[in-house]
């Protein structure tokens, strides 16, 4: 979203990513821990965005078929019925974390089914693995991959440039895939499963950010930005002849090929100077617009310009909103009306202040109006109005002088597309969110546009570090690029980020275990303090003051009772203060940079880590004491947490492949601790509630045990482990953070980087979003696949009551006329509206606390709601 989504994302490999992941297999030990596997069901924490979305993409054969790109979170398919996103990457594992950043999408108008991606997040070293196009034949719900032997970027400069990846409108067997770093133009010609370098392509880029980056990251050769075949060139089944490829270079910015690809010239007589953001075709009037910058974006562009290219006469006409001289920006988001071919529409992604602008023309880009303009100085007259009521956190809190608003209109909106279907629906990608409208064309006769957020499950923030207090609010969140959440619900919005002040990124926090309405955090902010105090349990703010030489947030401890803090900040060494830090004083005995977390029992008890080293303080903080504990991790790629209402218990994780790697645990306050066997690699470490037959909290652990990468759960100290994720649900990488919830049993909270608080429930856990309730049954339906006219559904239904089930049957109506078509594992039978499902022989007896699941095909037409309500007999369920 902003500049320091990059530090965030280098600050998390430089805290375990580069160091633990993808490690090698480490060597397990002599003995192996019991591996048991569980049924989770997981959610998200609600927060609705968080992140840059830098490409939409509709398909253009089917109406409300649609999918958004994100730099670091997976890939998401809008579901028209509930104006919702399915997120279509959360199978992505561990090793492959860098598949998680999308590049670019391309959905197949020939087979609306059919669905690619462009997958890899760094093209520097900060990824080690190559990147990857993946293909979907049923819309995204499972994948195939074709390796490719280069990386590709979705989190590099110039993300926002595209689409990359294409298909053939008339010819879907042939796709292409724009590269970057000097790897030039590929192809495909069976579908995405081998791809070829395409050899007679005469240009591979040769834009750079920054020469002088020395990390590799803005140094980067952005290489080849988009692809854009002209349909009306070919005929179906046969190849589409004319193709137009965007380059990252200035001089010569696009090239064409007249013959389908065979051979490649430079178009003459192109504008010069600029890089060519997107190129949209308009076959029906025969241009080629292009949105030009003088920068890659997304965060960077001082200069631009709009063109059109007349492909029948090869005339060039610049068609510029504003004048060069007069834009402090660069154009990118682009798109045409398709059913009214006339009517274009772009954006200033790089209008920071005072906000963004989209410009739109009714006249192929004749004549131009703005969203918004001034009246006089620094007053603004605005065609549109905002609701950000589903999302109120996105005003930032803020109360901005003239000519700034708030919420904003958006920043780095590089992804504007109307729907082709309906020219009244437009969605553009902001820093933060996807906004939409509904009244699109109230623009062209002078009356306002409503725009909204249209994000609803799209969850793409980066976490840093969770919190599960034994009271208050059931979860608090520290994250990269907004901050963190109060969440009191986990299935709503909450209203604000953490304010007074708002951090850029939240690196950590902590609650006094015996008083838990005592929070703190540490964060980074561009200028302004790094650290901040609630008293009512992260409800309300107020800073700190900073020790001298402050850079960073660094790790912050609060002592049980919260009568002091242990604050090792980034840019100087561990500090300690009584009260809420008005003044500081260094500790001593330990060395900057370390970890610091607190004992839950003894208030004057801290603890530290730092490159192999355990520090103990039994004096608040003032002094530490290296332990004599050996055999721990070398590097600083560690997590480790003192376990509630027992003095001294302490369990580290973390490691690295070229070194020791697992989970330790110490019963005397760090003076010792023993590796526990069977962990190959542990990465987070967290407790929760205890099993009903368990006097010992739960652990939770983002971990390999027994050659397998997962989050697992152990209800015995760690002498078994039950894996509670499966395949489906990896979320790539999880070394961040982890906590159960001490008043849930089985709930567990999951970091990830990129897509959000995942939060998972072990059968028979009633998610009423704060944690309690009861009931005799709840109920999980969803959508699995859809189609045209078809989709399919499963249904899970969970015995959430003390005693057994032997035989059920579930009852539910379809609010939009659907028809099951088939249906297994239970017999049934459906009257109009109305089904029901009933047990087949062997399913019918159902435990406390067990599930039973079933699944069915069906057609719909026109909308494909949910069903509201379901019950078991007279019963009512629980819904989720």
């Amino acid at each position: 979203m902003r500049r320091t989504r990059i530090l965030t994302a280098v600050l998390a490999l430089a805290a375990g990513l580069l160091a633990g992941t993808p490690p090698a297999l480490a060597a397990p030990a002599s003995a192996k821990a019991v591996i048991a596997a569980d049924t989770y069901t997981w959610k998200n924490a609600r927060i609705d965005g968080g992140g840059f979305v830098p490409g939409i993409v509709f398909n253009r054969s089917e109406k409300n078929l649609a999918y958004a790109r994100t730099d670091i979170g997976g890939a998401y398919r809008w579901v028209e019925s509930s104006k919702t996103w399915t997120p279509l990457l959360d199978s992505v594992g561990w090793n492959d974390w860098g598949h998680t950043g999308v590049v670019s999408l391309a959905s197949d108008a020939v087979d609306p089914d059919k669905v690619y991606a462009a997958v890899g997040t760094y093209t520097n070293s900060w990824d080690p693995g190559n990147g990857a196009v993946l293909r979907s034949a049923d819309r995204g719900a499972s994948w195939q991959k074709a390796d490719l032997p280069f990386k590709l970027g979705g989190n590099m400069p110039g993300r926002g440039m595209g689409e990359r990846l294409a298909v053939d409108p008339n010819r879907n067997s042939v796709l292409y895939l724009g590269a970057p770093s000097g790897k030039g133009l590929w192809r495909s010609t069976d579908s995405g499963v081998s791809w070829s370098q395409v050899t007679g392509f005469p240009n591979v880029g040769n834009y750079v950010q920054d020469p002088t980056d020395t990390s590799g990251y803005a140094s980067d050769n952005q290489g080849i930005a988009w692809v854009t075949f002209d349909e009306s060139t070919g005929s179906s089944g046969s190849t589409t002849q004319t193709v137009y490829v965007g380059v990252a270079d200035k001089d010569n910015a696009v090239y064409r090929s007249t013959d389908g690809g065979a051979t490649w010239s430079r178009l003459p007589g192109q504008p010069t100077g600029y890089l060519s953001h997107k190129g949209v075709l308009d076959a029906t009037n025969g241009y080629l617009y292009l949105a030009y910058s003088d920068k890659g974006g997304p965060y960077d562009g001082g200069k631009g310009q709009l063109w059109r290219y007349a492909t029948k006469t090869g005339t060039w006409t610049d068609i510029s909103p504003v004048a060069e001289a007069d834009t402090y920006y660069g154009f990118s988001g682009l798109t045409v009306d398709r059913q009214h071919p006339g009517t274009v529409m772009a954006t200033a992604y790089s209008s920071w202040w005072p906000d963004t602008q989209l410009f739109r023309s009714t006249d192929s880009g004749g004549t131009w109006t703005k969203a918004w303009d001034y009246t006089s100085y620094p007053n603004r007259s605005n065609r549109y109005t905002m609701d950000v009521s589903s999302a109120p956190w996105l005003t930032f809190g803020a109360n901005p002088s003239p000519p700034e608003q708030s919420p904003k209109l958006g920043w780095m909106t590089e992804a504007l597309e109307i729907n082709p279907f309906n020219s009244a629906r437009m969605m553009y990608g902001t820093g933060a969110t996807v906004y939409g409208t509904e009244n699109l064309t109230n623009w062209d006769s002078g009356s306002q546009f409503t725009i909204k957020p249209m994000v609803q499950g799209l969850e793409e923030t980066a976490v840093n570090d969770l919190a599960s207090p034994p009271s208050g609010a059931p979860l608090l969140s520290a994250l990269g690029d907004i901050g963190g959440f109060r969440h009191t619900d986990l299935t709503k919005v909450p209203p604000m980020m953490y304010t007074s002040p708002n951090f850029t990124s939240t690196t950590s926090l902590d609650y006094a275990e015996s008083t838990p309405n005592t929070v703190v955090r540490a964060g980074n902010l561009d200028s302004g303090p790094h650290i901040a105090f609630s008293t009512d349990n992260g409800a309300n703010w107020f800073a700190g003051t900073d020790p001298s030489g402050v850079s960073g947030g660094g790790t912050v401890a609060s002592a049980s009772d919260g009568s002091r803090f242990v604050w090792s900040p980034a840019g100087t060494g561990v500090q300690y203060t009584t009260g809420f830090g008005t003044s500081w004083s260094a500790s001593s005995g330990i060395p900057a940079g370390a970890i610091v977390e607190s004992d839950r029992v003894d208030p004057r008890t801290f603890y530290g880590f730092k490159s192999g080293r355990f520090y103990v303080s039994s004096d608040g903080g003032a002094t530490f004491t290296a332990s004599a504990a050996s055999g721990l991790p070398g590097g600083d790629s560690v997590r480790f947490k003192a376990l509630p209402g027992t003095k001294g218990d302490v369990w580290l994780a973390g490691g690295a492949s070229d070194g020791a790697y697992g989970l330790w645990h110490s019963t005397d306050g760090g003076a010792t601790f023993t590796k526990l066997p069977g962990i190959e690699e542990a990465d987070t470490i967290g407790f929760g509630k205890a099993a009903p037959t368990a006097s010992y909290q739960t652990l939770y652990a983002s971990a390999k045990i027994g050659g397998v990468r997962g989050i697992f759960r152990s209800t015995d100290k760690g002498a078994s482990w039950t894996r509670i994720n499966d395949d489906a649900h990896q979320w790539g990488w999880t070394g961040a953070a982890i906590t159960g919830d001490p008043r849930v049993y089985g709930r567990v909270y999951v970091s990830t980087n990129g897509r959000g608080i995942v939060y998972g429930d072990t059968a028979g856990t009633p998610d009423d979003g704060g944690g309690g309730g009861s009931g005799a049954c709840s109920v999980t339906y969803g959508i699995t696949s859809q189609w045209s006219g078809g989709f399919q559904g499963d249904v899970k239904l969970t015995n959430t009551g003390a005693g057994a089930w032997d035989g059920w049957t579930l009852n539910w109506s379809f609010a939009d006329g659907q028809r099951i078509t088939q249906l297994w594992n239970a017999d049934y039978t459906q009257s109009g509206a109305a089904v029901t499902a009933k047990n087949v022989s062997w399913n019918g007896k159902v435990a406390a606390g067990s599930s039973v699941s079933f699944g069915f095909t069906g057609s719909w037409s026109g909308a494909n709601s949910e069903p509201a309500a379901f019950k078991l007999g007279e019963q009512s369920c629980a819904v989720s």
